[in-house]
């Protein structure tokens, strides 16, 4: 039997919303455990379905606790929940996580938030040398019907090393290789949500594995995996 998110989480978060402190929470806390502990069923579900088709190291669920000593936001609590799923490492490149916060603001993310200074300029390079592939993937209909393109952050112009009129100057610009999907509350607390989160990411594929490749490979193609 597939796990659904409990229609309690969205009425939990957006009390906390409301009231974001910590008195309020404590007196609640005892409510927020059992939310959790379902919550953390429903990751650890998802993680079971993503190695049916992938290979997934490890689930995190993110704490709800905000850390907010360099922050101006000194609001103590999250209000929403979110975890990451990590692809074994090093031969697989990527990583996937989900969103789940009330008033339509969950969403599911795939990709490479924080590219290393290394690995980035190795796709840049790549893209330098031919970007076919990586077109073909992102115009595929199938992926880019759920996906759509990139989000996240790139540069005003090219990166110091690379002509700004490169034909692939688009890609080479980029800092980041996300993807997002947002879905309504109703789609969250329906039954099939997993589901359809774990095919949404399974349609991921054809990029992981071309970045993966591209991330354990030399320029010339040859391993960097020892």
């Amino acid at each position: 039997m597939t796990e659904t998110i409990p229609r309690e989480t969205f009425t939990f978060l957006k009390d906390l919303e409301k009231n974001n402190n910590r008195d309020w929470f404590n007196e609640h806390k005892s409510a927020f455990k059992e939310i959790e502990t379902e919550i953390k069923q429903v990751y650890n579900q998802l993680f079971q379905m993503l190695n049916k088709h992938d290979e997934i190291d490890k689930v995190k669920l993110f704490r709800i606790y905000r850390d907010v000593r360099f922050s101006k936001n000194k609001l103590p609590y999250k209000t929403h929940f979110g975890g990451s799923f990590n692809r074994v490492k090093p031969k697989l490149r990527g990583g996937y996580y989900m969103h789940i916060q009330p008033n339509n603001e969950s969403f599911i993310a795939t990709g490479f938030w924080d590219p290393s200074k290394e690995d980035l300029l190795r796709i840049r390079k790549e893209f330098e040398m031919d970007d076919q592939e990586m077109r073909d993937i992102l115009n595929s209909k199938n992926f880019n019907s759920v996906w759509g393109g990139f989000v996240g952050d790139e540069l005003k112009t090219a990166p110091k090393g690379f002509d700004k009129e490169h034909p692939a100057i688009d890609l080479i610009r980029r800092k980041q290789f996300i993807f997002t999907k947002k879905y309504t509350d109703k789609q969250v607390l329906s039954s099939n949500f997993l589901e359809e989160v774990n095919n949404s990411f399974k349609i991921i594929r054809p990029f992981f594995d071309y970045m993966s490749e591209v991330l354990t490979t030399d320029l010339n193609g040859v391993s960097l995996i020892k």
